[in-house]
């Protein structure tokens, strides 16, 4: 019989790997539990003192099922693609596969299994070790499957954008034209994902800065994006939004910018020195529980600063 940790791969055993390689059932269990396998799901371990998280669950299910796919909420944080919500509950695990097995959700276990007769090789890649629908595909199922244009945008917003998400930055991972051809497929959902695409916006930075994007267009108003800017120094600099007849530019505080001190020392030094740049005459800042619960207090205090 060989070590069990031999027998585990990437840290995950499956019983009937060690029932093969000679374990009998009734042994193998008084093992695993004295050595301190912790137990993710029905055949299948974690070794002792690994932290089970979502990858760790992703990776088990898909050693005992090697039909699944992930996808949807479990895809976008494979390829850190932002929500506006995420999946609720946030641990619920994502897959897809084909028919003949069926769509279920599994509370328990906490996770979901979506069918479909269209998930090809072209729709499909490998992530940080998981088998995983690829960006325009997961982007395609997400928008299809949204609530609002905002979370739709949002989504698209974070896929076609140079984001850092959780601390890691990435390159866009989809163009516009990926994104069009994913939903031109004709699949339930697709017809009104396709009116909410042309939202999207390359520049943004964030969710938050997204939903203010599309506050603010709601309010009749078409700002710049990003635009570049030079301080007298010439350092350039990218506020949100930029009303450039009107000097004004735009600032969105997301969550995720101002964690550190160090952080929030260069997000000082930063609105200082946008107050430098020649084209700006007044900033205003607004947070994301701003942006997210009192929108109109926002577009109606920029709505002042234009008219004046």
């Amino acid at each position: 019989m060989y070590e069990l940790a031999i027998l585990a791969r990437g840290g995950v055993l499956l019983t009937v790997r060690a029932v093969a390689a000679g374990w009998p059932p009734g042994r193998l269990a008084g093992r695993l539990h004295r050595d301190g396998w912790q137990r993710i799901c029905r055949g299948a371990w974690a070794a002792p003192g690994k932290e089970v998280d979502w990858r760790v669950r992703a990776t088990a299910h898909q050693l005992l099922r090697p039909d699944l796919v992930c996808s949807h909420g479990t895809a976008a944080r494979l390829h850190r693609i932002e929500q506006l919500h995420g999946d609720n509950p946030p641990d619920l695990l994502h897959f897809t596969t084909r028919p003949p097995a069926r769509s279920a959700h599994h509370p328990r276990s906490r996770i979901r299994i979506h069918t479909t007769t269209h998930l090809t090789d072209h729709d499909r890649t490998t992530r940080r070790g998981l088998r995983t629908t690829t960006p325009a595909r997961t982007v395609g199922d997400l928008i299809r499957r949204s609530r609002s244009r905002e979370e739709a945008v949002v989504i698209a917003d974070s896929a076609l954008a140079h984001r850092a998400v959780d601390g890691i930055r990435r390159a866009p991972l989809v163009d516009y034209e990926d994104l069009a051809t994913e939903l031109a497929t004709p699949r339930p959902g697709s017809a009104r994902a396709r009116t909410w695409l042309p939202w999207a916006e390359p520049a943004s930075g964030s969710p938050a800065e997204t939903v203010a994007r599309l506050r603010i267009r709601d309010a009749g108003l078409l700002p710049e994006s990003q635009p570049t800017l030079l301080t007298p120094a010439g350092l350039p600099l990218h506020p949100d939004f930029l009303f450039r007849a009107a000097g004004l530019a735009v600032e969105i505080e997301g969550y995720a910018f101002h964690g550190t001190r160090r952080s929030h020392e260069r997000d000082i030094t930063r609105f200082n020195a946008l107050q430098t740049c020649p084209t700006i005459r007044r900033v205003l800042r607004f947070t994301a529980t701003e942006v997210f619960t009192r929108p109109d207090r926002m577009t109606a205090t920029i709505l002042a600063a234009l008219s004046l």
